[in-house]
């Protein structure tokens, strides 16, 4: 046949889902333990941005509980001592990621590749760096308000601050239907500022309004990113109607209509 119907074929989150939630938050203080359980009971996922150069906080998690508090969550870095990256010489930058990352790396026993910019502070030269440093993606401190996927993951800005209308949001994005799009949820925060501005019921109620929905995926930051590069690598027939899945997992697509399931290493009838 030389010229085949054309389908149309998108993208979806694994299940055929076309909205993710994911977290983001940084410096592992103490009350990320009670931020965990209140993630855990709504089955919720998300990143922790952690400093192991400054472990002998007393505020701080200590690095004998990462293992079994953060599990099912994703432990990225945060710099080893947290400073402002921007200022600093580009070598003494590499070895604050660097040196972070191993250590975290040792701490938990998995590799560690992504990153929450310290103070929010970034520039272009550090961004081409990251790369090179093993490092996947790196959270700035701005956010856009919507739930568009980021153009540039070394640059990726949140949906908002859990002070920055979250329930108003969740309920927005609760309620999106439109699957020719993919949509992102992307909260980020300090968990001690629940206790500064006494404001724990905003995530409470976040939690338990977003959560144990069957059309959102809720992620780890590094999911996101390897789920989206394994959909990159999809090959298709120019004609569309087969597609060869050269990744370990599945990936999903909807194909006029009609969520597939494209698994690791086949080839299958679209």
């Amino acid at each position: 046949m030389l010229n085949p119907p054309l389908k149309n074929i998108y993208t979806c989150f694994p299940g055929g889902r076309h909205k993710v939630l994911t977290m983001s938050y940084d410096d592992g203080r103490e009350e990320d333990r009670r931020l965990v359980d209140i993630f855990n009971r709504h089955g919720i996922r998300g990143t922790f941005n952690l400093n192991s150069g400054r472990l002998s906080d007393p505020r701080r998690i200590p690095a004998g509980e990462y293992r079994t508090l953060y599990a099912g969550h994703e432990i990225a870095c945060h710099t080893y001592t947290h400073p402002t990256i921007e200022r600093c010489p580009t070598e003494q930058t590499a070895r604050q990621i660097l040196r972070d990352r191993m250590e975290l790396e040792d701490i938990v026993g998995a590799p560690v590749r992504g990153l929450a910019y310290p103070n929010g502070s970034y520039s272009k030269e550090i961004m081409a760096l990251l790369p090179l440093l093993g490092i996947k993606y790196a959270r700035v401190v701005p956010t856009t308000g919507g739930f568009g996927m980021p153009e540039d993951f070394f640059e990726w800005r949140g949906t908002c601050h859990h002070n920055g209308a979250l329930l108003e949001l969740g309920r927005k994005f609760s309620e999106l239907y439109k699957t020719q799009y993919l949509y992102m949820m992307y909260v980020w925060g300090h968990s001690y500022e629940f206790t500064t501005y006494d404001n724990w019921s905003v995530m409470e109620d976040f939690c338990a309004m977003i959560g144990g929905r069957e059309d959102i995926w809720y992620a780890t930051n590094i999911e996101i990113v390897d789920y989206l590069e394994d959909a990159r690598r999809l090959r298709f027939t120019a004609a569309g109607d087969k597609v060869y899945n050269p990744n370990a997992a599945s990936v999903w697509l909807e194909v006029d209509g009609k969520k597939v399931e494209v698994p690791g290493g086949t080839l299958t009838e679209l």
